[in-house]
């Protein structure tokens, strides 16, 4: 089972990574020590752990109803008595008061042993299913941290390469409005296209300012997750596979997920533990046996003997006692079969939670499975869709120049051709994060899939330079762009 084995795995492969040499391992601020600061610093994951813990001890609680009970006790009493006398002469009693001290100690031993009880049986039982449960619920919050280490990350390095695809965009259209200012002054174009390429600019500043918000909103999100500040991160390379997912079957995905998502197997022993408590509730209509045994020990007042002022009793008396006891539950008010009603409907509502959870997996999991099919489609189509409309912005350009095409169709294919850069990094990072979605969705996903896509990363990431492939960057490179600011 994948389970609790789950945690140790992680801490082995990312000591294991940390430890490869340096053009190999990942920095500090490489997506597998990322996982490991949040690892070690996640609350979240820490109060899974601790309820974890805490929910095993109800197994020893329960099995301590079925093992023998035993008791020591001691009893000490001081008795005073002060009694009001009348003369009789008959009797030969003088008017005055009797005053009498007396004191007894007492030390006595219990031992019970059940013989058969059966609520406490299934209390037993319900305890382990329990414990079963809360282990897939841990083992499903450490894949969750993964995933969510994963969706911090890239959407920290989606927000950096969409500030630098602004920026870009801002920088090409900055270039555009000079020119266009250019032309007007010597009277090859009118006021009109300067207004519309000043407008075009201000908003691409404008988009540019969003765009660095979302930035620092993105690594602040990291900072919850792993409680460190982070300013850079190692991007993901161009060179990623790009695949469908193997099998690229969606009911073979399906399958594994009905059998393996842990949040679903969790759900299957919450109804285990509904079905136990339920068998504990009805075992309250039935008789408990248990054996006593019970030893004591003590002077005669304590045994109401006579006191020792009567001399006919050995002092200290002992008393032993052996037997059987048997209790038949005839009527509590009610509240057994209360227990029971209730018991029923706790079980009917954990199989109708199960069977939603069944359905919302299996419908995430085929969603999963279309979507990366999907993302591995429009990545190739985006960057297809780039090359397309620089060529296609190169021709309008020059067809501008010579009176063509006017400064409208010229900004149309610029906002055109970085609507396409974004669409295509977006693309790349919805296809690695739903590759993730859908493993953890099917119950496989570990920490080996974050150390696979640290291959990919590319320690000295710049966005400003990365955020294209190499093959595509160079036509709307920011390396050489003007100020921004005239």
């Amino acid at each position: 089972m994948l389970r609790i084995v789950l945690f140790s795995t992680l801490s082995c492969a990312c000591s294991l990574v940390m430890a490869q040499p340096a053009e190999s391992a990942t920095t500090q601020n490489g997506l597998v020590a990322v996982y490991q600061e949040a690892l070690n610093n996640n609350s979240d994951l820490a109060a899974e752990r601790a309820g974890l813990a805490a929910q095993r001890e109800a197994i020893p609680q329960a099995r301590a109803g079925l093992l023998p009970q035993l008791s020591l006790g001691a009893q000490v009493n001081d008795t005073h008595m002060s009694l009001g006398l009348k003369q009789n002469d008959t009797l030969g009693i003088a008017e005055g008061r009797y005053k009498s001290d007396r004191s007894s100690q007492m030390i006595q031993a219990n031992l019970s042993q059940p013989l058969f009880r059966a609520d406490r049986w299934f209390q037993l039982q319900a305890a382990k299913a329990g414990t079963e449960q809360a282990e897939y619920q841990f083992s499903a919050a450490q894949q969750n941290l993964i995933l969510q280490t994963a969706e911090g990350y890239f959407s920290a390095l989606r927000a950096q390469d969409a500030l630098a695809t602004a920026r870009a965009e801002e920088a090409a259209l900055f270039r555009q409005l000079d020119q266009t200012r250019e032309r007007f002054k010597v009277g090859l174009t009118d006021e009109t296209d300067v207004l519309q390429a000043q407008a075009s600019y201000d908003t691409a500043k404008a988009n540019s300012s969003l765009a660095s918000r979302n930035v620092q909103d993105a690594f602040q999100g990291l900072a919850r997750l792993t409680n460190r500040e982070y300013n850079a991160l190692e991007g993901i390379r161009h060179d990623l596979p790009i695949l469908p997912p193997m099998p690229n079957d969606a009911k073979a995905w399906v399958d594994r997920a009905v059998a393996q998502n842990l949040q679903l197997l969790a759900s299957n022993s919450a109804v285990d533990t509904a079905q136990e408590i339920l068998r504990q509730r009805k075992a309250g209509h039935l008789p408990t046996v248990d054996a006593v045994a019970r030893y004591q020990r003590g002077d005669n007042d304590a045994f109401n003997l006579p006191n020792p002022g009567v001399d006919i009793f050995d002092s200290p008396v002992s008393q032993r006692s052996v037997g059987v006891q048997i209790n038949v539950p005839l009527y509590t008010g009610g509240l057994t079969s209360s227990q029971v009603r209730e018991a029923y409907q706790r079980l009917d509502q954990s199989e109708q939670q199960r069977e939603s959870m069944r359905r919302e997996v299996v419908q995430n999991t085929r969603n999963y499975h279309r979507a990366i099919n999907t993302d591995v489609e429009q990545i190739a189509a985006r960057k297809q869709n780039i090359a397309s409309s620089q060529r296609a912005l190169e021709a309008t350009q020059i067809a501008y120049q010579v009176g063509t095409r006017s400064i409208v169709d010229v900004l149309d294919i610029q906002r055109q051709l970085y609507n396409a850069v974004r669409e295509y990094n977006n693309a790349r990072y919805d296809y690695i994060l739903d590759n993730l979605r859908l493993k953890q969705s099917a119950g496989i996903l570990s920490p080996n899939d974050l150390l696979e896509l640290s291959r990919y990363l590319k320690p000295d990431y710049d966005p400003d330079r990365d955020f294209l492939p190499p093959d595509l960057a160079k036509p709307i490179s920011m390396t050489q762009r003007p100020s921004l600011r005239p």
